[in-house]
């Protein structure tokens, strides 16, 4: 009042003076040392005025500098991609069915398109995540305003966080999760990439990014995966309580999970995640709590026999898988990169079947530590329908003996290094005559020698072949020369580090690969494919890469003829691989025996390696038996036909649907009876007996002269008893 009442007298003598304005306006009394009140006033006005423009000042100055810092972090984020936040399905193998056999991915993720993604889902990870998802461009400043705020009262259904779905999605897009690395440079890269997402994407793409994006627990990633994982069912099929579980999940599925003893803590967040969805107006509270009453347990799949039954079947793929994983590599594909689609040649129940038998009792191997390898193939374009690596392995990705080249190969050489090269370069005919005889191997004071320590005189090759002979069998390597035994070999995908002679004409080192290829090409006339596992790669781009083999010819047919008829006689009662007949089917093939050496402190007879590679007309089996360490054991001689055995069983199963044709005589072979078999010569060649005089054929032939077409004038004889 005191101030009105003064500037009221100011404006009264102001009055006067305008009433008389000769006169000058009067002076006001002095105060008299009384405190000067209006200026006190005018003084905390100006302070109160000053600090405010400093405030103002330094505002403005840390507005432009929390500005310059934020464009400087964002000018230094990361570049982010479609791919970066589309999740890329886990890198897959396939069987030549399309179903897949095998995750390459330590983290399983199959992608859900947005239709696939039940509306519920949407609202419920909405509601408990970001509720305003759908007002904001990226960043939600009430967001963390109100986040702030909750974290000093304690509570606000799960949002104590202030990033946004999308900066969410962003973080586990291109940055680490981890706590340690949430910096303010950090945060201010992901707001700005979250705007930039917000700008180039729809919210449902974003959504879609992020259900798919998400860790779900036990080596699972992606909603869609997670459902089929822990309900064995499509998104669409599950009920609300299933939903909201999953929905609440990302937060922390490890304290979330619903096969821990104690299931509380997931209870409590998937009913969180209903309340959510109740305020965001997604459900109304009566099928919240009807949903809060179902256990949580509900609908889940045992997944310990699931696991056992996924490394059960990891493992009758195992060594298949060894070998497709090294073609892809070889081809230039990183199989650790995810989105790969590997599609490949293998026949599942085939595969299977071999799984079966290497690891079951059908087959009496001799002990639990006898191993197995095993390679099958399509003679006819050289796909692998099937391949076993072991049996009774525990460690997946281990030892595959399929591929093991450091074995010892013993007479299953012979029609590939000896005979074929004899027919191929010297027109020898089936019936040409063969010494076995005492002999040494050349350049060397070493007998060859055979099982039974006996000789057979002057026998023919096909006798030779069939009964197996060793000394036959390096004569003929060294009629050829080794210089055309490692080209007819080359022609059949086997390269030789040296010249073969000697001790090589009744064993080198080989895998079941390479003798399945190699005999591959003798069942299909005579062209050799490279054994391949893959039939197709499709990149994370959809880029479909397509492969198959080009055939090339690597023997004659006459050769490839006149070898499988030989090798008819090997399949046969009292023969070699008598445990490998099969009723009335026509096929063919050779066995190998490696027995110890006289230092190695083995049984008479004992073996160290066993061998069978058969064929038919549709496939290729060739297989062997033996022991890592043979401290762990050895073959006895009265197993030597386990191979045999092991091919039996498979070769009758896998033919049950196949055709069963014979082999037709080429033009350039001329049949020919010797005795009382029917013997082949290449037509019109010349050839070579050596010296040696012309013998009758005591050995079971392939085909009697009915068989053969020509008019039957002696029955076929039995072959005399003999192994290799």
């Amino acid at each position: 009042m005191a101030n009105d009442n003064q500037w009221s007298r100011v404006n009264r003598n102001q009055n006067l003076y305008d009433n008389h304005p000769a006169t000058e306006p009067p002076t006001l009394p002095p105060n008299n040392g009384g405190p000067k009140k209006p200026k006190k006033r005018r003084s905390w006005r100006r302070i109160l005025l000053t600090v405010f423009l400093w405030l103002l000042t330094l505002g403005f100055i840390g507005t432009l500098a929390g500005a310059a810092v934020f464009f400087t972090y964002a000018n230094e984020a990361p570049n982010i991609t479609e791919s970066d936040l589309a999740s890329e399905n886990s890198s897959a193998i396939y069987d030549n069915q399309g179903n897949p056999i095998w995750k390459l991915s330590t983290v399983q993720r199959d992608y859900a398109n947005s239709n696939e993604i039940p509306k519920t889902l949407k609202e419920a990870v909405v509601s408990i995540e970001d509720r305003r998802f759908y007002k904001h461009g990226g960043v939600d400043p009430i967001r963390i305003a109100g986040a702030a705020l909750a974290n000093i009262e304690g509570s606000s259904l799960g949002m104590q966080g202030g990033s946004t779905l999308t900066q969410q999605l962003v973080k586990l897009s291109v940055f680490s999760t981890s706590t340690a690395d949430q910096t303010l440079k950090r945060k201010a890269q992901e707001a700005w990439l979250a705007l930039r997402v917000e700008k180039n994407f729809s919210k449902d793409e974003i959504l879609t990014f992020y259900m798919n994006k998400v860790y779900m627990g036990h080596g699972v990633s992606g909603m869609k995966t997670a459902a089929e994982y822990f309900y064995g069912k499509p998104l669409t099929a599950l009920s609300l309580p299933q939903l909201a579980l999953l929905a609440g999940m990302p937060q922390s599925p490890t304290n979330y999970d619903p096969y821990l003893k104690d299931t509380s803590a997931a209870k409590d967040r998937r009913d969180t995640v209903l309340q959510a969805m109740v305020k965001y107006g997604a459900i109304t509270q009566k099928q919240a709590n009807d949903a809060m009453k179902v256990p949580i347990s509900d609908g889940l799949q045992d997944i310990t026999a699931k696991t056992q039954l996924a490394n059960e079947s990891r493992k009758t793929v195992d060594g298949y898988v060894q070998s497709v994983l090294a073609e892809a590599s070889a081809m230039g594909f990183d199989t650790s990169k995810p989105g790969l689609k590997i599609y490949t040649n293998l026949d599942s129940d085939l595969q299977q079947k071999m799984y079966d038998l290497a690891n079951g009792s059908s087959v009496a191997f001799p002990s639990q530590n006898t191993q197995i390898g095993a390679t099958m193939t399509d003679p006819n374009n050289g796909e692998v329908v099937a391949q076993i690596s072991g049996r009774n392995q525990q460690i997946l990705l281990g030892t595959n003996h399929a591929n093991l080249t450091g074995r010892s190969s013993g007479s299953s050489i012979k029609p590939l290094l000896d005979y074929g090269p004899a027919i191929e370069y010297l027109n020898w005919p089936t019936y040409r005559t063969v010494e076995d005889k005492k002999y040494k191997y050349p350049g060397t004071s070493h007998d060859v020698t055979d099982w039974d320590g006996k000789y057979m005189d002057n026998i023919t090759m096909r006798t030779a072949l069939t009964q197996s002979r060793n000394i036959p069998a390096v004569h003929a390597l060294e009629a050829v020369g080794g210089q055309n035994a490692a080209k007819f070999m080359s022609g059949l995908g086997i390269q030789l580090n040296k010249i073969p002679g000697g001790q090589d004409a009744i064993g080198m080192p080989l895998s079941t690969v390479q003798e399945a290829g190699a005999f591959g090409a003798i069942a299909n006339g005579g062209t050799y494919y490279k054994p391949t596992y893959i039939s197709k790669i499709v990149t994370a781009d959809g880029t479909t890469h397509n492969y198959s083999v080009s055939g090339k010819r690597a023997m004659k047919t006459s050769t490839a003829f006149m070898l499988t008829d030989m090798m008819k006689g090997v399949i046969k009662p009292n023969a070699t691989a008598a445990d490998a007949i099969i009723p009335g089917l026509h096929q063919a093939g050779k066995s190998g025996l490696v027995g110890f050496g006289d230092g190695e402190q083995m049984p008479d007879r004992a073996i160290k390696d066993a061998w069978f590679t058969g064929f038919t007309k549709s496939y290729t089996l060739s297989v062997w038996t033996g022991y890592d360490d043979n401290s762990l054991g050895y073959i006895p001689w009265t197993s030597q036909d386990l191979p045999a055995q092991y091919y039996q069983k498979v070769m009758s199963y896998a033919m049950q649907n196949k055709p069963n044709t014979d082999w037709k005589m080429p033009d350039t072979v001329t049949p020919k009876i010797d005795g009382n078999i029917v013997e082949y010569e290449v037509k019109d060649a010349k050839w070579d007996n050596g010296g040696l005089p012309t013998v009758t054929s005591v050995s079971q032939s392939g085909e009697s002269p009915s068989e053969a077409g020509i008019p039957a004038g002696a029955a076929s004889v039995g072959s005399t008893s003999g192994n290799n």
